[in-house]
């Protein structure tokens, strides 16, 4: 197999346990990881490409999202809504999709992810109308070339029954749990540098009972996968949790199990200190979403409080029907500045937003060949062109954060290039965003 070599980045940043940034190296791939990294590396039998003038770094991990809502962004009666009522607007039209839109809508937000830097994203898909599977969007994946975390999410408790979701997106819970194990069995590829991990999902507080949360919690220790979930999203999410369990998020998921480094919770907003101890403590993750969270007015995250206190945080983008974009390096400088709002300039450097965005969710999904740039980890790599108009007049690396691109130049995943020269290069592209036209048309015409 010829090596990859990039030849002569102005800056590397490792984002290894000593956050080394080297200047004027070269990297070497082979067979999908990182071989070397040093000054005029040899070229010999290596497909060598110039790179000067670029910031080097990881490929971003991307820690939570809803790849389906991708071709519901915008959508009019839930631009301006809180998280309940903006579900309630959504739920409608998810009802009408076909496999074939989420497998669409998963190659639309993929290649919108690694245009951004985003080299591995999970995914929480827990709705499957008209025949969805969680295959639809993992054959997407195989085919942009992510490396992939989708999880099996789920809703189980309707209206009729006190639920938020309408009954026709609820399923048996036998049914979903059944489904747990043929994907987990199917798709679950647990080797290091694997490209495909399975996790097990149940949607909420609000969606399902607790004797799912309970049961997924054993079947997925059973098959050695990750558990995921929405914790504390918002003040009606802590409102909704004391009247129908009579106590906070953090003791609903200690009393279920669903604490550990196995476990990794979306948003968490509204932990109070007691829960962020807890989950120092147990070194329960958390995805970090701040976009999402201010455009459905839920709040800021006390992501410097987890930090320091030692909880793993990672970033997402969440879905696209909440965030509107799915760019993982906005999502970054939007940590940065949200810590800045919430505890002064101070509060969090451009770096250290950096390394949540790649060792943070590399820690969040137990993925510790991934999210650096170290002799012996996965070829996960990102290359910015800092020579535009938006990193004109910088001084310091710090400005890939602070100024920009916030679009990467290419992107290799695994050792393969997933992006070159600003477009993608895996999949068509062009014909992914007519199809969506179509697409959305007809989502339309339903209604």
């Amino acid at each position: 197999m010829t090596d990859i070599l990039l030849r002569n980045a102005a800056h590397l940043l490792t984002m290894d346990d000593a956050d080394t940034e080297l200047a004027g190296v070269d990297l070497r791939m082979r067979g999908g990881v990182i071989a070397e990294i040093g000054n005029d590396l040899a070229q010999d039998n290596a497909q060598v490409q110039d790179v000067s003038g670029c910031v080097v770094t990881p490929g971003l991990v991307n820690t939570h999202h809803h790849l389906y809502q991708t071709l519901t962004k915008a959508v009019t009666g839930g631009q301006d809504a809180l998280l309940f009522g903006w579900l309630q607007t959504l739920y409608p039209i998810w009802s009408h999709f076909t496999p074939e839109d989420f497998h669409l809508s998963a190659q639309l937000g993929l290649c919108e992810l690694a245009l951004s830097g985003c080299s591995t994203s999970s995914d929480h898909l827990y709705l499957y109308p008209n025949g969805a599977r969680l295959e639809d969007t993992i054959q997407a994946a195989a085919e942009v070339g992510l490396r992939f975390h989708p999880t099996r999410g789920s809703m189980s408790i309707g209206e009729s029954d006190g639920g938020l979701p309408p009954d026709n997106l609820v399923e048996r819970e036998a049914d979903i749990l059944d489904d747990c194990i043929r994907v987990i069995d199917a798709f679950h590829d647990p080797s290091e540098g694997s490209m495909c991990r399975v996790g097990v999902a149940p949607c909420s507080p609000f969606s399902v009972s607790r004797d799912l949360m309970r049961d997924a919690a054993l079947l997925a220790r059973d098959k050695g996968v990750m558990l995921h979930t929405h914790l504390a999203e918002n003040d009606e999410d802590i409102a909704y949790s004391l009247e129908k369990f009579g106590c906070r998020p953090g003791q609903y998921a200690q009393d279920l199990g669903w604490i550990g480094d196995d476990v990794w919770h979306a948003h968490c907003v509204k932990l109070d200190g007691a829960e962020i101890d807890l989950f120092a403590a147990t070194k329960t993750g958390v995805a970090h979403c701040p976009c999402s969270n201010c455009r459905l007015g839920s709040g800021i995250a006390p992501v410097r409080a987890m930090v320091d206190a030692g909880v793993p945080v990672g970033l997402g983008v969440d879905g696209s029907a909440s965030n509107d974009r799915a760019n993982l390096m906005a999502e970054t400088r939007q940590a940065m500045l949200l810590q800045r709002v919430s505890n002064g300039a101070d509060a969090m450097s451009a770096r250290e937003a950096l390394r949540l965005a790649t060792r943070g969710g590399a820690q969040v999904l137990n993925r510790p060949d991934i999210g650096q740039l170290v002799v012996g980890k996965r070829a996960d790599i990102a290359v910015w062109d800092t020579r535009g108009f938006d990193s004109a007049g910088s001084w310091d690396t710090a400005a890939l954060v602070l100024a920009g691109p916030d679009q990467v130049k290419d992107l290799w995943v695994e050792g393969r290039q997933v992006v070159r020269d600003r477009r993608i290069f895996s999949v068509d592209g062009e014909k992914l965003t007519k199809t969506s036209i179509k697409s959305v048309e007809r989502l339309r015409k339903l209604l």
